[in-house]
């Protein structure tokens, strides 16, 4: 920095030289110098949140006569507008930092602070009057579950809501058509199409509910437990109050934390979280690789479907589509997956009274729930709304399947279907044609045991 570019600030350790244009101080610059690492900012739910709670913190502590109102104004109007994201640039912090992410609400109060002077015509301190009542070690912990919160309720489950609605009305559209089933990817016995989506449907139906399960642990918020969960230097009030102004600004259910103890030094309902996150990325990872599998060809695969053609799929092979969604989609899910392991791995670092991987934890966790939301609406309007089944394929794979023959066996038995189907296999006819060479029975009783549709029904033959 040039001396016409920069600044000096001062905090407990002395001088800092900050950019001149940074709404941010000292401790928010000692960060960027000693944090050059990924590149990896904290992204705008968790700014969002951390705003939310800056605010909210301010009209708590006017409320409760800690703070002048004109102060409080400033400081409420300061945070709304970090909550809205106007200020995301002075955000510049690396998510690998100090594990408490002491760093970046310095960050945030700094900001604020910068904001709220300007506003006021005189200093607001980022300590003193932003971060009142606060520690970065609640307010961290409270901005990732408000945060997910938010997130997961606004976008991810809406959007997987929306996918199993799309499904439902494809397997209903479908139903009609019968198609060979697969085991080990070998032909197994018919099954009809709408079946095969109403696993997808239902799949999606359990990770919807997995997701639904968490909230209530969700929506404890660490604010009052301050620094080590004793409350030190926060009104006894202050939790529940700040947590009663989200609940009534978000319309969502947040309540001060039952233990502080346990919020601050453990993150075990991010690491449930990222669990059901994982579960549903398993999820649409089956569901995409079945796609991927019945779109294969269009000669030398499976050919059941068509995808919708969205791009040239080759630099040098002209005509070639490929299934770009399904292969976006699975790779979102094997993020959603390392993700997951990272948070794992974060959520045992509670060691004693704090967890000292919180930003990677925050980080880590909010990106599976927007890549989720993000790949579920791509797969459902870009992929299953509108692949077209071939219908005359489909159906002339049902009929040479030897394992037709299964429905036989009631009447037969196993060792004479078995034979039935290694011949019509190696001779590449239907069973139909060589049981009625192998057995007694008449052309109307083939007809009616080795009815496709009526095998997707269950039950014995009848």
């Amino acid at each position: 920095m040039t001396d016409q570019a920069h600044r000096i600030e001062r905090d407990s350790m002395g001088e800092v030289r900050v950019p001149a244009d940074a709404l941010y101080a000292a401790q928010t610059q000692r960060a960027v110098e000693n944090f050059p690492i990924s590149g990896l900012r904290f992204p705008r739910p968790f700014l969002r949140a951390l705003g939310m709670i800056k605010g909210a913190a301010a009209a708590v502590n006017r409320d409760l006569g800690l703070l002048e109102p004109a102060l409080a104004e400033v400081i409420e109007q300061a945070a709304k507008e970090v909550e809205d994201g106007l200020h995301d640039v002075h955000f510049p912090l690396d998510i690998f930092q100090t594990g408490s992410g002491t760093s970046t609400n310095m960050n945030a109060n700094e900001v604020i602070a910068t904001l709220a002077s300007r506003k006021l015509g005189r200093k607001v301190h980022p300590n003193d009057h932003v971060n009142m009542c606060q520690s970065s070690n609640d307010v961290i912990p409270a901005a990732i579950h408000l945060s997910a919160y938010l997130e997961a309720n606004g976008h991810l489950i809406p959007a997987l809501r929306r996918l199993r609605v799309v499904i439902d009305r494809r397997a209903a559209e479908l139903d009609h058509v019968v198609k060979t089933g697969r085991t080990h990817l070998m032909d197994a016995l018919p099954i009809r199409v709408g079946q095969e989506l109403s696993g997808w449907s239902a799949q999606i139906g359990l990770g919807l509910a997995r997701l639904e399960s968490t909230p209530p642990r969700l929506a404890e918020l660490a604010l009052g437990g301050t620094a080590i969960g004793t409350g030190v230097n926060a009104h006894p009030e202050f939790g529940r109050r700040v947590a009663t102004k989200l609940a009534e600004k978000t319309g969502l259910p947040f309540v001060a934390s039952t233990n502080y103890f346990a919020s601050l030094s453990s993150q075990d309902t991010a690491v449930e979280l990222s669990g059901q996150l994982k579960a549903v990325a398993v999820a649409l990872m089956k569901i995409a690789n079945d796609l991927r599998w019945m779109n294969s060809g269009p000669q030398a695969g499976l050919a059941e479907i068509a995808l919708p053609d969205l791009q040239p799929g080759s630099s040098i092979m002209p005509g070639k589509v490929n299934p770009v969604i399904p292969e976006a989609v699975a790779m979102v899910c094997a993020q959603v997956m390392g993700n997951d392991v990272t948070i794992t791995i974060g959520g045992q670092a509670g060691n004693f009274q704090l967890n000292v991987m919180l930003p990677v934890i925050a980080y880590n966790l909010l990106q599976s729930i927007t890549l989720l939301a993000r790949a579920a609406a791509l797969l459902a309007e870009k992929a299953i709304a509108g692949f077209v089944i071939n219908e005359a394929r489909v159906a002339d794979l049902v009929d040479r399947n030897p394992i037709l023959v299964t429905a036989l066996n009631p009447v037969i038995g196993y060792e004479m279907g078995a034979r039935i189907a290694k011949r019509a296999y190696a001779e590449g006819r239907k069973v139909k044609e060589v049981a009625a060479e192998m057995t007694n029975l008449s052309a109307a009783e083939l007809d009616r045991l080795l009815d496709p549709r009526a095998m997707t029904e269950g039950g014995l033959p009848r």
